[in-house]
């Protein structure tokens, strides 16, 4: 391999780990002696054709450090959709810094610009590699157990639930139900991941709304009825994207990202957890709640996971190990090697960026409970060990 500088960028929704992928780079990056100097991009691919660029060798140790249990994303995030004429002015720009490894955290379309750029740049004659780091709260990317991020939002949600029941539970007189939204536009692992709240049987939530299932109003309402009537309340939980069996967003919103990606949280329009909670009060003219904390998920350091910290920073120098390899075209992924999770256990291997840039990776039919309502206990023993064990009451008089 030749030498080189190096780039490191992120892009997308942040989470509470994704700087310690950054430092994962950052640090097996500047170790080699293939490696000049490591570049981090201002707000992604935009930090390229701005030419604002961060020179990590100059960064003392300790920033280093304090980034990698530092939240959301230290570079700035980006969701520039590139355009044909973007890429020779980038191109431009890697030459001008002689960029030779070039590297993202992020998603599905991060793992696209990857792809792109990379395509582009060698086939005019421009040897580089890239590797993509996976990232996303959502869960969603083709190709890995499961991504850095998404167990800290579950964490978020799941304690989020369980806290949030409590106070359902005893304001049944005056709000009948609640319902609380989860990001996650066409995938159910963070909203599923409510069910880590339960301790015992009856425990919120009592139901679970995925977008790999369309929502069917009837049957909604009437698994509301049944479980206020045995509850005394009813603890809903459901995805942002979840759809009506016609595949129109249950949101209704319009407003689309510049990937046409629907922004379910967007300005001018309306949450999933509005219309639910709009269709309940019409139906049975109850009171109640709904919650939808939006970024919240992505950024709370206070309810991380320790596993999801390692397991990042692991990636990110996976990422920087491949590519002194030779290897490119691949995002570092994850293979849960351990049977029964018992004790959990991940390998580190590799995705095409073709693969991941183009697919998306639902929640499987066998983690599915067959009301669509609800989550089997296989999802249960998938998740359990990255969640980890929530806290239990104990001390409160119930």
């Amino acid at each position: 391999m030749q030498t080189g500088n190096a780039i490191v960028g992120q892009s997308g929704g942040p989470t509470c780990v994704i700087n310690s992928s950054l430092i994962g780079v950052v640090e097996a990056a500047l170790k080699s002696k293939k490696i000049g100097t490591v570049y981090g991009m201002r707000f992604g691919i935009e930090g390229v054709l701005e030419n604002k660029l961060l020179d990590f060798s100059k960064t003392e140790p300790a920033v280093l450090k304090n980034l990698k249990q530092t939240p959301s994303s230290a570079l700035g995030s980006t969701r520039l959709k590139l355009q044909e004429e973007h890429f020779e002015p980038i191109l431009r720009q890697l030459k001008k810094k002689n960029i030779r490894y070039f590297f993202m955290i992020g998603g599905n379309d991060t793992m696209d610009t990857i792809h792109r750029i990379v395509e582009y740049a060698n086939g005019q004659g421009w040897e580089m590699k890239g590797v993509g780091v996976p990232k996303t709260v959502d869960n969603d990317l083709f190709g890995t157990d499961h991504t850095p991020g998404f167990a800290s939002a579950g964490r978020y949600v799941a304690l989020s639930v369980l806290q949030g029941g409590l106070l359902a539970k005893d304001m049944q007189r005056v709000d009948q139900f609640t319902v609380f939204q989860t990001v996650g536009r066409s995938a159910g692992w963070l909203p599923a991941a409510a069910a880590c709240a339960r301790r015992k049987a009856g425990d919120p939530p009592h139901i679970i709304l995925l977008p790999e299932r369309p929502f069917i109003r009837e049957d909604f309402l009437a698994l509301v009825k049944k479980m206020q009537a045995k509850h005394g309340f009813v603890s809903i939980v459901c995805g942002e994207g979840i759809t009506n069996p016609d595949g129109s967003p249950v949101s209704a919103s319009q407003t689309k990202d510049r990937f046409a990606n629907v922004e379910f949280g967007a300005m001018g329009g309306t949450s999933a957890a509005m219309i639910l909670h709009r269709i309940i009060s019409d139906e049975f003219g109850w009171r109640g709640e709904f919650q939808v904390c939006e970024s919240l998920q992505m950024c709370a350091a206070d309810r991380a996971v320790k596993l999801d910290y390692k397991e990042a920073y692991a990636c990110g120098k996976q990422a920087v190990k491949l590519a002194l390899q030779g290897k490119s075209g691949v995002m570092v992924s994850m293979v849960r090697v351990s049977k029964g999770n018992q004790p959990y256990r991940i390998e580190l291997g590799t995705e095409p960026l073709a693969n991941v840039a183009n697919h998306e990776r639902p929640m499987p039919d066998r983690f599915i409970a067959k009301s669509g309502m609800d989550v089997t206990k296989a999802f249960m023993n998938y998740v359990s060990p990255l969640i980890g064990e929530l806290p239990v009451y104990q001390s409160l008089p119930r």
